[in-house]
C-alpha cells in the first residue's frame, strides 16, 4: 500500500474548476480546512480548456492548498462515438439537464477517487453537489452505497461528503463574489479555451449569474464583445 503522506485531518476535494466544485473549495479553505484537489481526467472534449481553469481557481488559494494530483479514468472504451468525446452534437442551450447526463460519470469518479484516498489514509472526500442536482448518481442514496462498497474493503474507512448540502446555488454565488469567477469553466463545448456561449452548460452559467444579481465577466465566444458586463 503507498505510505500516507497526508495528514489524517485533510479533505480530497473533485475539482473541475467549474463554478460548484470551486466555490465549495473556497468555502473549506475559508473554514481553515486543509486540502487535497483531485481531477480525473477521462479525455472528455472540454478537459483542456477545464484543466487551464483548475489551475486558475488553484492560484486563488497561494500556499493553502496541496498540489493537485491528476488522476487518469479514459472512457473512450465505454462512451465509443459519446457527443462528450467527440465534440459533436453538443446539448445546446435549450435542451434539458437530463441532454448533458454521463453515464456512471459519478459512479466512476468515486471510485477512482476513493481508492485514492483510502491509498494515502485520507478520510474525506468532498464533492461539490448542490441539492437542485437532478440526477440519480447524485442523490444521498446512492453516495452512501458507493461509500459502503469502498468501505467494505476494510479500514482506512472513507465518508464522502457533500459541503454544498442545503446551499442554493443563488446563496452559494453570492457568498462566492469576492473570488473572480470568471475565471471558473463551465462549458462542454469550449472554443479556443473559451466558453462557447452557446451549449448547455453556458446557459446554466449565464442563468446562474443573472438570478444572483452578479455581473457576468465570462468571455463567451459567441458574444460580439467577449463577455457580459452585467446581468440582464
Amino acid at each position: 500500500m503507498t505510505p500516507n503522506f497526508l495528514e489524517n485531518d485533510c479533505i480530497a476535494v473533485l475539482l473541475s474548476g467549474g463554478l460548484d466544485s470551486s466555490l465549495m473549495l473556497a468555502r473549506l479553505v475559508a473554514d481553515g480546512k486543509s486540502v487535497a484537489p483531485l481531477y480525473v481526467r477521462s479525455g472528455l472534449f472540454w478537459e483542456e480548456a477545464e484543466l487551464l481553469a483548475v489551475g486558475r481557481v488553484l492560484a486563488w488559494f497561494a500556499d493553502h492548498v496541496r498540489p493537485l494530483t491528476i488522476l487518469d479514468l479514459p472512457v473512450r472504451d465505454i462512451y465509443g462515438d459519446h457527443w462528450s468525446l467527440t465534440g459533436q452534437q453538443i446539448p445546446d442551450a435549450n435542451s434539458p439537464d437530463e441532454a448533458v447526463y454521463l453515464p456512471g460519470r459519478n459512479l466512476l469518479l468515486l471510485v477512482k477517487a476513493g481508492l485514492w484516498c483510502r491509498q494515502h489514509g485520507l478520510p474525506l472526500l468532498a464533492l461539490g453537489i448542490l441539492d437542485s442536482n437532478p440526477f440519480a448518481d447524485a442523490s444521498e442514496e446512492f453516495l452512501r452505497t458507493v461509500e459502503t462498497a469502498l468501505n467494505l474493503y476494510g479500514p482506512p474507512s472513507l465518508q464522502i461528503i457533500r459541503p454544498l448540502q442545503g446551499v442554493s446555488k443563488k446563496e452559494l454565488m453570492k457568498w462566492g463574489e469576492r473570488w473572480p469567477l470568471h475565471e471558473t469553466f463551465s462549458c462542454i463545448a469550449p472554443i479556443e479555451g473559451l466558453h462557447c456561449g452557446g451549449c448547455n452548460k453556458c446557459a446554466e452559467r449565464r442563468r446562474a449569474f443573472r438570478e444572483a444579481g452578479i455581473p457576468d465577466l465570462t468571455p463567451y465566444a459567441s458574444d460580439p464583445n467577449g463577455k457580459e458586463v452585467s446581468p440582464t
